[in-house]
Order: structure tokens, then sequence, then C-alpha cells
């Protein structure tokens, strides 16, 4: 997941140097909303480790 918000941001970059503010513009808010979603699963992923390391 984290990867391919990695690669929208970089593409994102490119276009937006290279004059294509459209696809820039889209592919900006595809990253964002990747990078979101990351950091939910890993938010959850990390309390689930806790919780059953705290049970044992």
């Amino acid at each position: 997941m984290l990867k391919w918000a990695i690669i929208f941001a970089i593409i994102s970059l490119v276009s937006g140097w290279l004059g294509f503010g459209g696809i820039s513009g889209v592919t900006a808010t595809i990253a964002k909303i990747l990078f979101v979603i990351f950091v939910i699963l890993f938010l959850i992923a990390l309390l689930a480790v806790i919780g059953v390391f705290h049970i044992l």
C-alpha cells in the first residue's frame, strides 16, 4: 500500500514538473488517499499486536 502511495506521489511530482496540472492533481489525491489507508491499517495492526502481547 505504501509502495503505491509513493509511486503515485512520484508520478504526481513528475507530471507537475512537466506541466500536466490535471494529472498531477489526480495522482496527488490518489497518493494521499492511499497513504491515509496505509496509516489506518498500520495503526489497526499495531493495536492488534499490542493487544495480543498484553494478554500474554
